[in-house]
Formats: C-alpha cells, structure tokens, sequence
C-alpha cells in the first residue's frame, strides 16, 4: 500500500454543491466499506486456513479438529463472519442502489467488521499454537493487518457512536 500526504495550499478550489464535510463523509465511507470488504475476505480466509490447520494436526493420537471444545470456537467464529458478511453486503447494496442510508452502513459494516476480524485473527493465531506467530506460518500475518484495518478509517467506538449520532440517539 503506497500512502502519501497531498496538500493543497495556494490551489485554486471553487465550492461544488454538496461538497464540503458532506463530500468527505460520502468518500469515506466508501473507504470504509471497502475496508470491511477486505476485513471479511482476510477473515474468511484465516478462517479457511486455521480448519485446514485443525483438520490435518494431531495431539494425543487425534486430529485436533475432533476436540469438541475446538469445534465450539470453530462455530462461534462461523457465525461472526456470516453476520459481518451480512453487514458488508448491506453496505455494498447500499453503495450499489444509492440509499440515503449509506452512512448508516458504512458505520454498521465497518463496527461489525473491526469485532469480528479482531477475534478471528486473535482466535486464529491461538488456534494455530505457538507457531502461528512465527514467520512460517501466514496466519500471524493475518493478526497484524487486522489490527491495522481496525483503526483505518475509524474504530468500532467511533462507529457505534457515529450510527448512534446518525439515528438521533
């Protein structure tokens, strides 16, 4: 990712209808959409790659996905993703067909999108063991662009209390 500060001093700027702070919301919240797009492929894929992990790994003479307990968090993690793909959908649909809600679910799709690839890539890395921080593994990798994804373009607080805002509470 190439980052890169742009400044416009002394540019010459006239004022379009509907710009201003509202042009810049609407551009972020296509970035933050975006992020929670990636934030549910970058979770569906730890996912993909941590039960391939379990399925092939034996402890005690079993395959570790045979450990109910496993299985639960396995579960618990399915689901998580399955409503954070809900709530990304909801934000490309609203992009898609223009809603008047688009900041509403940009908000809604990037706080579900910052909890959940926050416990996938944490639960992901426990799941792997000790050699899922190490460089031979990628799912260590998973946790660190996760904890930078949460914070690009606004937390899961700053979010809850931006739909909160915006639906008046």
């Amino acid at each position: 990712r190439g980052w890169a500060e742009v400044t416009f001093d002394g540019a010459a700027a006239q004022k379009l209808e509907g710009g201003g702070d509202d042009l810049l919301d609407q551009i972020l919240d296509r970035a933050r959409i975006g992020a929670a797009a990636e934030m549910l492929g970058m979770a569906s894929q730890a996912f993909d790659v941590t039960l391939a992990y379990l399925k092939q790994r034996v402890q005690f003479n079993q395959v570790l996905s045979s450990f109910q307990a496993l299985q639960h968090r396995m579960a618990d993690l399915f689901g998580e993703i399955e409503l954070m793909r809900s709530a990304v959908e909801n934000g490309l649909t609203a992009l898609d067909d223009k809603r008047g809600d688009i900041a509403m679910a940009a908000s809604q799709a990037k706080a579900v999108a910052n909890d959940a690839i926050h416990h996938m890539s944490k639960e992901a890395v426990q799941l792997h063991g000790g050699i899922g921080m190490t460089d031979e593994y990628d799912i260590g990798f998973y946790l660190k662009r996760a904890r930078t994804l949460e914070q690009l373009w606004g937390s899961s607080a700053f979010h809850r209390e931006r739909f909160a805002r915006l639906n008046d509470y």
